[in-house]
């Protein structure tokens, strides 16, 4: 991904807004509009994934760190902390009410994808959450008419 912004806050309450807040900022730089119908999603998304670090990893991790990155395509974020617990995103949505279940509903909705990975040590771990940017059909359109474009100059 061509840019990135990454911002390491304390693991209390406060982070979620200060967090939300940045990614406004940070995707408003990149070119990514509010109205845009990933943004919506990625700072509920993100919500979710800093309180979920405030409230269950503050006490073995106290500090959290976001990265975001973007390219053309596709926009991504991941929360980092020092807390060992790796969570099944997409196992909540099974059946889970909580915060875990919003991120997998949302993000599925949006035709993101997940990935937790642990740290080295074990010690923490990455929830990166994925996003496109241009929805799937309008993507296949612009590529189709662009070959067609290609095939029409070549004759």
């Amino acid at each position: 991904m061509t840019r990135r912004h990454v911002l390491t806050v304390p693991t209390q309450p406060a982070a979620v807004r200060v967090v939300r807040e940045t990614a406004e900022m940070t995707f408003a730089e990149w070119g990514i509009d509010a109205g845009h119908p990933a943004v919506g999603p990625a700072l509920l998304i993100l919500s979710e994934l800093v309180t979920n670090s405030v409230r269950h990893a503050a006490a073995s991790s106290p500090s959290l760190t976001v990265t975001f990155a973007a390219d053309a395509d596709a926009l991504a974020f991941a929360v980092h902390d020092r807390h060992p617990h790796h969570p099944g995103v997409l196992a909540a949505a099974a059946g889970g009410s909580g915060g875990l279940a919003v991120i997998a509903e949302v993000m599925t909705a949006s035709g993101g994808t997940c990935v937790v990975r642990r740290d080295a040590d074990g010690g923490g771990k990455s929830v990166w959450i994925t996003l496109p940017l241009r929805p799937a059909t309008a993507a296949r359109a612009t590529s189709a008419t662009d070959t067609a474009k290609a095939t029409k100059a070549t004759r």
